[in-house]
C-alpha cells in the first residue's frame, strides 16, 4: 500500500521509479507488490476487498459443490460500495451488488492458503444458486443441489430459514423437497 511505502520514506517519485524499473508491480492505485514475489490470488482478494464475501461459483468450488473453476472471483458486496475499486486487471473479480440486509445473511469464514476469507455458508450458498437459477449453467445448478444433499454438514432448517429471508422458499421446496 502507498501509505506503508511512504511510512518507509519512499517518495512518489521513488515509487514511480521502482515500478518503471520492474521492482514493484502496480495492482491498482495505491496497491503494489514486489514483482518477484507475486502474492496468491486469495491473499490479494483478502487485502483488496476485506468486506467482500465469496459468492456463487467461488463458494461452490470451496465446498466441492462444483468442479468448474470460475474465470473470476465471484464476490458479494454492498450495493453502495464504489464500483471503481473493482476495475483491476488482476486478480479477475466479478462483483455482485447486494442490499446490505441480504448481504449479511449466512456469512462464515474459510481459510484458503494463509488467509481467511468471508464466505457464505453452505445453506446460504445453495439459496443463492436457486436465486440465480436462470443466470447459472444448468449443470452447475444440478451438481450443486446433488452434492449439497449428500453433504453431512448441510442444515435443512437453516436452509429453509434463509430461503424465507431471501424469498426463494418455493424454489427450495420444488428443487430440494423432492429429494428429502
Amino acid at each position: 500500500m502507498t501509505a506503508e511505502l511512504r511510512a518507509l520514506g519512499i517518495s512518489s517519485r521513488q515509487l514511480l521509479r521502482l515500478v518503471n524499473d520492474g521492482v514493484l508491480e502496480k495492482i491498482k492505485q495505491g496497491t503494489y507488490q514486489l514483482s518477484d514475489q507475486l502474492l496468491p490470488e486469495e491473499t490479494l482478494i483478502a487485502r483488496l476487498f476485506p468486506t467482500a464475501v465469496l459468492y456463487l461459483e467461488s463458494a461452490l468450488v470451496q465446498y466441492g459443490y462444483t468442479d468448474r473453476i470460475p474465470s473470476a472471483w465471484n464476490l458479494a458486496v454492498d450495493k453502495n460500495i464504489s464500483k471503481s475499486i473493482f476495475n483491476i486487471a488482476y486478480p479477475p473479480v466479478k462483483p455482485y451488488y447486494l442490499e446490505s440486509h441480504i448481504l449479511s445473511i449466512g456469512i462464515s469464514q474459510i481459510e484458503i492458503g494463509d488467509v481467511e476469507l468471508r464466505i457464505y455458508d453452505r445453506d446460504r450458498t445453495l439459496c443463492d444458486v436457486l436465486r440465480n437459477y436462470n443466470k447459472l449453467d444448468r449443470e452447475i445448478v444440478n451438481t450443486a443441489i446433488q452434492r449439497y444433499l449428500k453433504d453431512n454438514q448441510r442444515n435443512i432448517n437453516r436452509l429453509l430459514e434463509y430461503a424465507e429471508k431471501l424469498r426463494v422458499t418455493s424454489k427450495v421446496k420444488s428443487y430440494i423437497g423432492v429429494w428429502l
